[in-house]
């Protein structure tokens, strides 16, 4: 069963900013931005953009994984770490304001985890940031060895081996190597590693309850580190059992994810997830040594064993490999005052500190005042009605959402939309301009943008501003269905092109996908425009519940079972079919009633 987790936490909002105000007390070289809620980035106090003379190594994710990804921010490592909430990717705009604040002439390099989320938002940041002048760079860590391939569009996940790359690139950066070299080395330095999990309890997400998924008695294989399912749940065995089945997997040459073969040197990397005692973790290593010398005939070269990049609460390990030669050994030899690198850190608690101001943004927009019309036209009245029905309807959905996401993802489906849904009901009251169909889109997605984070917050910035563009491409004063639906389309396009996905990939998609096909074939047949959109929100709503059919292809179900998938429609999709059916119904409605 179920049941209430307990944390000793505040707030459950605030956990990630007050674990940033406790980190920079613990540590003298290191400071935050003053952008708190919205910006929560971790860089080195000793560190000014315009004067820094190396190459900044700028990373970053969802929070959850501490120490990862702040604690690894010192000279020799990362020079900012970009905090996002709990298990979802960081905004846009905490990564610009990161890549501001530590980049000098010779630029950055952004070292990415492979999730769709932070391939998104980081690859937005950094042609925002190439736009306004700086030198950017990003290399994509994959290092999951869990799952054959192929994983669809979504490719292998980015795990703790991601450290061992942040160790190489900071050290190159450090040594004052061009930005090229830098990005080089730790490209190679990604392909040299592979990972693989293995989880003994599920992690509990602050306020939330604690799932009873793994039972007594069972283990699950080859996990992610944001509480999604592993690739197969066995029966728990000695460690020695464990440890010898995931080496054999990271190693295995069906896979061939790793350039390792006998007679390598390697570094191994012991990783605890949040809840396993250190005890364990050192079993695990005096384990894995001995494995990989006599039965892959491995020279091991270094071991790192603690609990570096975690999944909250989650009792568990996983395991890294890395094929390594003199200069590898040497980056990651090379020192550094990161405070959770292993090998230690200098330095006293220090004084108190002022926060460093947000550098101003370096784009050139036209600032504009919007607020809501003091009497709104009848085009107005029923776009107002049919936002607020629409986001009332993701704020009663959340708990269903969560519970969905709980079994197919990371169990924040519900939490993540409600958000968006409570900043569009309180901004459209102040700053909506209802009367223009086109500017009020834009505004929510400006809504969205900034409360919404991970891949569902990116990827609705981006439909809201596709169907923006499209919208303003009419010159005409009334918006009409038929605009609505080219919007529509825009918008799917949008989504589509940046997020990967297309119809049958278990994605909100495929509720909008048979939504625009069913609205513009009733307006073709000559339809009255409320009964096409409310004869399209039923195709969305069956395009959703089809998603229990689908075998993911993008983001996080990517890597749950199908079993699983099979008793759980795709949350992003019913969410969009949600808020589009309640849309229609309103807007129906109030014809009829006028």
């Amino acid at each position: 069963m179920d049941f209430q987790s307990k944390k000793l936490i505040n707030d459950p909002n605030d956990v990630v900013t007050e674990f940033i105000e406790g980190l920079i007390e613990n540590y003298p070289g290191l400071q935050y931005l003053d952008g708190f809620p919205e910006v929560k980035v971790v860089l080195r106090a000793d560190v000014s953009g315009a004067k820094y003379d190396k190459v900044a190594i700028i990373s970053g994710g969802g929070s959850g994984h501490e120490p990862a990804h702040a604690g690894f921010v010192g000279e020799g490592m990362l020079t900012a770490a970009i905090c996002g909430d709990v298990f979802a990717s960081p905004n846009v705009d905490s990564i610009l304001a990161g890549i501001r604040a530590v980049t000098g002439p010779m630029g950055c390099l952004l070292i990415v985890k492979n999730y769709t989320g932070d391939r998104l938002n980081f690859g937005l940041a950094a042609e925002q940031a190439k736009s306004e002048g700086y030198k950017v760079e990003m290399v994509i860590v994959g290092d999951d060895c869990a799952l054959p391939p192929p994983r669809g569009i979504a490719g292998r996940r980015g795990l703790a081996g991601t450290l061992l790359v942040h160790k190489v690139a900071g050290a190159a950066a450090a040594c004052g190597l061009p930005l090229a070299d830098v990005a080089a080395e730790a490209k190679r330095a990604s392909e040299m590693v592979g990972t693989m999990g293995v989880a003994l309890s599920v992690c509990t997400l602050p306020g939330q309850v604690t799932s009873d998924r793994l039972g007594p008695g069972k283990m699950e294989l080859g996990l992610g580190i944001h509480g999604e399912p592993g690739a197969a749940v066995a029966d728990l065995q000695p460690v020695d059992v464990v440890v010898s089945h995931v080496l054999k997997e990271i190693l295995s040459p069906e896979t061939n994810y790793v350039p390792i073969t006998r007679g390598s040197r390697v570094v191994l990397l012991i990783n605890g997830l949040g809840a396993t005692p250190l005890m364990e973790l050192m079993i695990i290593a005096g384990k894995a040594v001995p494995e990989l010398q006599l039965e892959h005939g491995l020279a091991v070269d270094r071991v790192y064993t603690g609990s570096f990049m975690t999944s909250l609460d989650m009792a568990g390990f996983s395991i890294s490999v890395m094929k390594a030669d003199q200069a590898i050994l040497d980056r990651l030899d090379a020192p550094t005052k990161a405070p959770n690198w292993p090998v230690g850190a200098e330095g006293n608690r220090p004084p108190a500190k002022i926060p460093v101001p947000l550098p101003p943004s370096h784009s050139i927009k036209i600032e504009k005042t919007l607020s809501r019309p003091e009497k709104l036209s009848p085009q107005g009245h029923i776009l107002e009605t049919a936002i607020e029905a629409a986001a009332t309807e993701v704020v009663n959905l959340r708990d269903n959402l969560n519970e969905w996401d709980n079994k197919v993802g990371d169990g924040d489906c519900g939490s993540t939309m409600f958000r968006g849904a409570v900043a569009i009901l309180e901004d459209m009251k102040k700053y909506y301009p209802l009367n223009d169909p086109a500017e009020t889109v834009n505004e929510i997605g400006a809504s969205i943008g900034r409360v919404m984070g991970g891949t569902s917050g990116i990827l609705y910035s981006i439909f809201c501003k596709a169907a923006y563009a499209k919208l303003k491409e009419n010159a005409e004063s009334v918006v009409t269905a038929i605009h609505w639906a080219d919007a529509l389309e825009a918008a799917i396009a949008a989504v589509s092109k940046y997020g990967g996905a297309s119809a049958g990939y278990r994605t909100l998609l495929d509720a909008l996908i048979p939504a625009l096909s069913a609205l513009k074939e009733r307006l073709n047949a000559g339809d009255d425009p409320a009964d096409a959109f409310i004869i399209s929100a039923e195709a969305a709503s069956a395009g959703a519940e089809s998603t229990k059919h689908m075998q993911a292809q993008a983001g996080r179900s990517t890597y749950v079972p199908g079993d699983i998938l099979a008793s759980v429609p795709d949350p992003g999709a019913m969410a969009a079919a949600a808020w589009y059916r309640a849309a229609a119904l309103a807007v129906k409605e109030k014809y009829n009633t006028a």
